[in-house]
């Protein structure tokens, strides 16, 4: 039997399906684990706020306005979880970049991933260059840019196939960080904010397509 495909990035675990027990870590702790209501009324408890994330998206952009003076990367933004993250990243670079996007999908059911990833939206330059009108990403100094890293599953087969097209330097950015999750080697290059176990959403991150318009990260208890 045909595994059901996905349409929508599904490496995140399911709210339901933990494989370990909520754990304490020190991102919880102190007033920000009040309850915040969410638009639909559910209480979505704080794990990061909005000022916590509005001054690490400033750190970030000014690590790679460096790392990258004198130079214009392509930045490719894996949606849909991570086009808020990428649009304030964005205004506050101080360098000229690039933006293109891609959407990945999981076979699988809607709750967990089988691992096999396939390309729904692929990225411009990528399209273009079997075409023949264009170099792809050969060349290219490429920051990805994603919402968390799980599994690492979805943001490895991107970084092979961006490597396969000869790019000069692959590099991710991520906001978030699940290592408990893991079942690639994946490095990070621009870390945000490391999270338990948790079903994580707000700040363009969703369960279910709710949830993405919160200027903060909560989780689903």
């Amino acid at each position: 039997m045909n595994p059901v495909r996905s349409e929508r990035r599904s490496d995140r675990e399911h709210p339901l399906e933990r494989s370990e027990p909520d754990c304490g870590n020190s991102i919880l702790n102190g007033p920000e684990s009040s309850l915040l209501n969410a638009s639909n009324g559910v209480k979505i408890p704080v794990l990061i706020s909005a000022s916590r994330i509005k001054s690490k998206v400033k750190e970030l952009a000014g690590r790679i306005s460096r790392d990258y003076r004198g130079k214009q990367p392509l930045m490719i933004c894996i949606l849909n979880g991570a086009f808020v993250f990428m649009a304030d990243l964005l205004r506050n670079l101080t360098i000229p970049v690039e933006c293109d996007f891609i959407r990945l999908s999981s076979y699988g059911n809607d709750t967990k991933s089988s691992g096999r990833i396939r390309v729904v939206m692929d990225i411009e330059c990528l399209v273009s260059a079997k075409g023949g009108s264009a170099s792809g990403g050969k060349g290219k100094d490429i920051i990805i840019v994603d919402d968390i890293i799980d599994t690492g599953l979805t943001t490895g087969f991107l970084v092979d196939r961006l490597r396969r097209a000869k790019a000069r330097s692959v590099k991710i950015c991520a906001l978030l960080d699940k290592p408990s999750r893991r079942q690639a080697p994946i490095k990070i290059d621009y870390p945000g904010f490391t999270v338990p176990n948790k079903f994580v959403v707000g700040y363009g991150i969703d369960y279910k397509e709710q949830y993405r318009q919160l200027d903060y990260i909560g989780y689903i208890k």
